[in-house]
């Protein structure tokens, strides 16, 4: 299968009407279509228009309620705690976001931890809201069980991925990964494009290489065995354990914290009540915010300037590749997969607006 280019302005442009036809507001539709494009424009084809029909289908069946709107429970002047209530996750993460943003303005940190919500598109578009105002975040969410716990094969924990920005010139330092070695989205694009996986990404039931993209999506979203591995892979050869923790750690702060479901506990890969954490801070706390803006961007250039490994022409820092691939696509167009693009055809077809 190959890819099509559509200009970025017309695909984004689809993916608002499409939401406005789920009914969503105009101003929903044009944030839940910036967190989509937010991916495609940086290179991440599993959280774009990939991740269309998901959306098309939770909306249909009502696991995601258009008409919700998240609630605050708890507030303190650096912390709130909310209920999604199953509104649409990037709605529902944006808000407790702006909401952590806020809390940081005022008194120099916010965290905000959120509970009954649902897939939130890429974890690093919200800090990347913080870093445009001068403040550094992190964004973490847990999802439906994934991922391998080390040394087992039956599926425990999620993708549960975390981000983290922090203002810098020429462009914010920018990292967004999952705990596992890939996410779901990863898988089911291996699927769609009928190629066979990368080994070391998932393991069957029988605790064995798996490399068939389309038996290991169709167990995962069935809740059979085995499943993706912990960043570093499996076992603790290549610190397969470190990302176990780390996804350990997410759990912590999104459902534990945040009292929703764990990752074991919720319905399907995706999950269909995630949790999630924010947390935004000030770095004027710390002493004069253009100085350590300019001593992060200098540490960067250092790193970007450092000698390289034979062969290698280039050493990037984080976000530097994403920022490259927006660059491409604004001028180029966005890679839309064939199969993907049926299934944006499909959508149009079924809300009745113009197709692609």
């Amino acid at each position: 299968m190959s890819d099509i280019r559509i200009e970025a302005g017309k695909l984004r442009a689809f993916m608002e009407r499409a939401f406005e036809k789920e009914g969503f507001d105009t101003h929903q539709a044009q944030r839940i279509a910036d967190v989509l494009m937010q991916a495609d424009l940086f290179g991440i084809e599993s959280h774009g228009a990939q991740r269309m029909m998901y959306y098309h289908q939770n909306i249909a069946s009502g696991s995601i309620d258009v008409h919700a709107h998240a609630q605050t429970l708890r507030e303190t002047p650096v912390s709130a705690l909310m209920d999604g209530h199953f509104a649409m996750g990037q709605l529902t993460a944006a808000r407790a976001m702006e909401t952590a943003m806020e809390k940081a303005k005022k008194t120099g940190v916010g965290l905000v931890a959120v509970r009954n919500s649902s897939h939130y598109g890429i974890a690093g578009y919200y800090p990347l809201m913080a870093a445009r105002e001068g403040l550094a975040a992190f964004s973490m969410t847990n999802t439906g069980p994934i991922m391998v716990p080390t040394f087992g094969r039956e599926m425990m924990l999620g993708t549960n991925p975390l981000a983290f920005s922090m203002p810098a010139d020429p462009y914010p330092f920018w990292f967004d990964a999952s705990t596992t070695v890939v996410t779901l989205g990863k898988v089911e694009v291996y699927d769609k494009r009928g190629r066979e996986m990368p080994e070391g990404w998932t393991i069957d039931g029988e605790g064995r290489v798996c490399r068939d993209a389309h038996a290991m999506n169709a167990s995962i979203l069935a809740g059979g065995r085995g499943g993706i591995l912990p960043l570093g892979g499996e076992g603790e050869t290549h610190s397969g354990h470190k990302g176990y923790g780390l996804a350990i750690m997410v759990e912590a702060l999104t459902g534990v914290l945040a009292q929703g479901l764990l990752c074991p506990q919720m319905c399907g890969a995706h999950g269909d009540h995630t949790s999630h954490f924010f947390l935004a801070f000030d770095p004027a706390m710390f002493g004069d915010a253009h100085e350590i803006r300019t001593r992060m961007s200098e540490y960067l250039q250092m790193l970007r300037d450092s000698e390289k490994a034979p062969g290698q022409e280039r050493i990037y820092t984080p976000g530097e590749k994403a920022h490259e691939a927006m660059a491409d696509r604004l001028e180029n167009g966005v890679p839309v997969e064939e199969n993907t693009l049926a299934e944006l055809r499909q959508i149009a077809r079924e809300l009745d607006i113009a197709p692609l």
